[in-house]
């Protein structure tokens, strides 16, 4: 299915898209410099320089652009087919000086078999470069220097489109392709008899794999293969499908949009630019792409843009203002506040299909973390109900949080976001995609985790609370949105008295290097018998020194809450020795519910805060 489906989106790309998706047998590669030939096959002195220098970039970066699918290398010399690295076709800079004599021979020996015949201005040119050049005459470049980075294709000198991009050149390509010799055999894909293609292309931009690519299908060992069959015949794909699905996903993978923003840093001004991914999002180790069907290109675009706002939310610490104040963006707050999507967007289709796939790296092959299938209109659901499941009061967030988002506040926090990424657990990301695409209860690994982070810092923020909350939910738990002081669940009350507690010592003594939440947040939770009564005891001498403070309302307020949220409680076991993982959870968004009400200031506090005050300066 997700072969099948992968290779669907490349069909369609092609009809509605073609300008943006690589032709069959060619792949998206850095390209760093053109090499500009005469017709004579004499290189021009100047290297093209084809580098982009992107705002915000402190280095120039390649520009990417489709040439012929290069061969899988390994440890032998294959050359690419009209680009390469300077090594093959210059016979410069190369790691070893043998092992560049090796590549450029090859790539000689290669495009002099290929273009011996061709009879094309362009072809011709290179044919005579190919044989005329030695490596010794690299001098003649004026800037050779830059070429040891980077890949290097060919110009006509006169002409704007590269030797590769010519008609010629393409037909050249398909009649080596139609050259080698294939087995016959049924694709797994389509069906249909066709050649077999014994090795499928790397696939690029995977988080954490190879950087020249990894595979999704590979048969390397003999522990893998089957009956005799080596490589590509053990899952077999044909020509025409392996080229569809591997161009299509690493479009995928590098599909996306530049952003300019204006920042302010200090007393400075900055233009910063950035490349926004549109269908793929990094989810702790899992790189996710997601793809909708389209019958247009305005649909296709559209049902893109939507799931990459469903998908990839703004953070509110990097929320960028043309972003936040799109009407796409105001659709998804109105979604996650509970509307029907019909009535925020009437020209998006419900029934139309959307793919979701979580791929994950394993050495030289990916893994597939998960894969989903569905309509918009039970995605737009799915994620309604995840935003809803997530919602407190007061509302953390300004916009609805990014799954990725969810997933840090299980990990120690650092300076960097990318840093957070990388120590979520692996398994997690999969399982909470999983959760939130099918309506289904959420991992109990994430329950347990936020609080064991919780534990950690005694950070028990809005963020945590409203993941709490969701996991309680789809576990048949009864939890309020806001505070809700009927709730008689004994971990719900504790949280709240702890709350009482320690903003009755800050009214006591105010701020301290450890309070109670640094020193018993973790025992309180989970062993409140042990803490309780030595915190209750505590508890009379801050309010006497808080009287003392002229802090008589905000005593008169503590005292009042101690006493509501006690009365809800057992008095014969009031704390138990061991609260369960579920209990524990209620005692947190507690916690943060009365924390949030203990914020808002009451008329009676202040006015007999000031009775207090004049009784004071009475006496």
């Amino acid at each position: 299915m997700i072969l099948q489906a992968l290779k669907g989106y490349y069909d369609r790309a092609v009809v509605l898209t073609p300008d943006n998706i690589a032709p069959y047998a060619y792949s998206d590669e850095n390209i760093s410099f053109a090499l500009v030939i005469s017709a004579e096959g004499d290189p021009l002195p100047n290297v093209e320089c084809l580098l982009e220098q992107i705002q915000g970039k402190k280095k120039p970066i390649p520009t990417l652009m489709p040439v012929p699918r290069p061969p899988k290398r390994t440890s032998g010399e294959a050359p690419c087919f009209l680009w390469d690295k300077p090594s093959y076709v210059l016979g410069v800079g190369g790691k070893t000086s043998e092992r560049t004599i090796k590549e450029h021979e090859e790539f000689r020996k290669f495009h002099l078999n290929s273009l011996e015949h061709e009879m094309d201005l362009g072809l011709r040119a290179l044919y005579l470069f190919v044989k005329n050049w030695h490596p010794n005459r690299a001098t003649e470049l004026v800037n050779v220097a830059d070429l040891a980075d980077g890949n290097v294709v060919f110009r006509l000198d006169g002409h704007n489109e590269f030797i590769h991009d010519r008609p010629a050149a393409q037909t050249v390509w398909r009649k080596l392709l139609d050259g080698r010799d294939l087995a016959p055999g049924q694709c797994l894909i389509t069906g249909q008899q066709a050649r077999i293609e014994p090795t499928h292309a790397s696939i690029k931009r995977i988080d954490g794999a190879q950087s020249s690519g990894a595979s999704i299908i590979s048969f390397n060992l003999e522990s893998f293969c089957s009956y005799g069959k080596l490589q590509g015949a053990n899952a077999p794909s044909s020509e025409a499908a392996t080229s569809a699905y591997t161009i299509a996903l690493n479009q995928l993978l590098r599909s996306g949009y530049r952003v300019k923003k204006t920042v302010l840093r200090g007393k400075q001004t900055l233009n910063i630019e950035s490349y926004q991914f549109r269908n793929r999002v990094q989810i702790a180790d899992a790189t996710t792409v997601f793809w909708a069907e389209g019958t247009t290109p305005k649909e296709a675009q559209s049902n893109d843009a939507f799931l990459s706002s469903l998908f990839n939310p703004a953070d509110d610490a990097s929320e960028d203002e043309t972003t936040a104040n799109s009407k796409l963006s105001t659709a998804m707050g109105q979604i996650a506040d509970g509307r029907p999507i019909a009535e925020v967007l009437p020209d998006l289709k419900p029934d139309t299909s959307y793919y979701a796939l979580g791929l994950s790296p394993n050495a030289a092959r990916i893994s597939v973390r998960f894969w989903h299938q569905s309509t918009l209109g039970n995605l737009a659901a799915a994620m309604q109900q995840h935003w809803q499941d997530l919602r407190v009061e007061p509302v953390p967030w300004r916009t609805a949080p990014a799954i990725r988002r969810l997933l840090r506040e299980t990990v120690r926090r650092t300076k960097s976001a990318q840093d957070d990424n990388s120590n979520i657990q692996p398994n997690l990301a999969g399982e909470v995609m999983r959760a939130v695409l099918t309506g289904n209860r959420y991992p109990r690994t994430l329950i347990t985790s936020v609080i064991t982070r919780i534990r950690a810092d005694g950070d028990i923020n809005g963020l945590r609370a409203a993941i709490l909350k969701a996991c309680l939910i789809r576990e048949e738990e009864c939890i309020p949105v806001s505070l809700d002081r009927d709730n008689l669940n004994r971990g719900y009350r504790l949280g709240r008295l702890f709350a009482v507690l320690d903003a009755t010592q800050y009214a006591g003594v105010g701020k301290v290097n450890a309070g109670i939440r640094d020193k018993y947040v973790s025992a309180a939770s989970a062993t409140p018998r042990r803490v309780f009564p030595l915190l209750l005891r505590g508890a009379q001498n801050h309010l006497a020194s808080a009287r003392k403070r002229g802090k008589g309302g905000r005593v008169h307020r503590l005292e009042l809450d101690t006493t509501e949220i006690m009365s809800g409680l057992d008095a014969n076991n009031p704390f138990p020795t061991i609260m369960p993982l579920s209990e524990q959870g209620h005692f947190f968004v507690g916690f943060y519910h009365q924390q949030a009400e203990l914020k808002v200031p009451r008329q009676n506090d202040e006015t007999i805060d000031e009775t207090e005050a004049d009784n004071e300066t009475t006496e």
